[in-house]
């Protein structure tokens, strides 16, 4: 089986001041993109920011141009959008029912308009209710089955990114109800505080609890980017890199683009005698109508 490497381009939480090489307009995001392309990815995974500020975005437009300007170019690479956003919560110091600054809690249908009306090949769902840093994200049952419910009216594949077993456990009975079809596409997200571990014996047991026939890609944040590529290939599986995960290359080097990173994963995976699926082969893979049906 050939690997598809995602590329994650920006994110969230990295900010511009600790890189200068971060994509953060339109142009630069959806370059970003198509470089990444160049380099091996066949997937590339999109959060967009205000181009003036460099903050997180979730507005509608910037999405539009970013995906516009990478069909122009390339049809086949598979367009995946984030659907994260709006779910964190900050309670306030007095009262822990009233959010603080930082909240970003949206209705779900909300925080899925953009998938909706842009109809990328491929949408994030997040399934996980947990600490993050100080605060909490939430994702609750509810909100998930009212999201899931837009993503497929959009005809758009949910990649559903869990990070710990809980969230996993949540999909299967998603998957059991029919709100979700089996067996999935499923990201392991390793490396994030009072989530996964980014060990082997994490990778191995999150598998062991997925479908007969599920496809699943893992990757790990910060320095644990590249061991995990490692990791994730061994066990059969697909790989994600990006500044949205980790900014460096190696040890106290800053990546110049994505497309750097896609290339150290690429040469991990074929060090070890792997094959890279192009975005073609990866559309078959994942059961994708071909680029120029779009």
């Amino acid at each position: 089986m050939k690997t598809l490497i995602t590329c994650a381009v920006t994110g969230n939480l990295v900010k511009p001041d600790q890189t200068p090489h971060l994509p953060i307009t339109p142009e630069q995001i959806a370059d970003s993109c198509l470089e990444a392309a160049e380099a091996g990815a066949g997937q590339v995974h999109i959060h967009v920011r205000n181009p003036v500020t460099g903050m997180p975005s979730m507005e509608v437009d910037l999405y539009r141009q970013v995906v516009e300007r990478i069909r122009r170019s390339n049809r086949e690479l598979i367009i995946n959008l984030t659907t994260g956003p709006g779910g964190r919560y900050v309670p306030s110091e007095g009262d822990p029912k009233v959010y603080a600054p930082g909240t970003t809690l949206l209705p779900p249908e909300k925080r899925v308009e953009h998938i909706a009306l842009i109809r990328p090949d491929i949408c994030s769902l997040d399934l996980n209710t947990m600490n993050s840093g100080p605060d909490v994200v939430m994702n609750t049952p509810k909100n998930v089955r009212r999201m899931a419910r837009v993503i497929r009216a959009a005809g758009v594949k949910p990649e559903l990114e869990v990070f710990d077993s809980g969230d996993i456990h949540l999909a299967l009975d998603l998957i059991a109800d029919g709100t979700l079809d089996g067996p999935g596409m499923w990201t392991f997200v390793l490396g994030v505080k009072y989530g996964f571990a980014p060990t082997p014996q994490t990778v191995e047991y999150a598998r062991s609890l997925l479908p007969p026939g599920a496809f699943w890609t893992a990757f790990g944040i910060g320095r644990m980017e590249f061991p995990i590529v490692a990791q994730a290939w061994l066990l059969g599986g697909h790989v994600r890199v990006g500044m949205e995960d980790n900014i460096y290359l190696a040890k106290g080097q800053l990546a110049s683009s994505n497309a750097q990173l896609v290339a150290k994963a690429r040469s991990i995976i074929e060090s070890l005698g792997g094959e890279i699926a192009n975005a073609t082969e990866a559309r078959v893979m994942l059961g994708l109508p071909p680029g120029a049906a779009r």
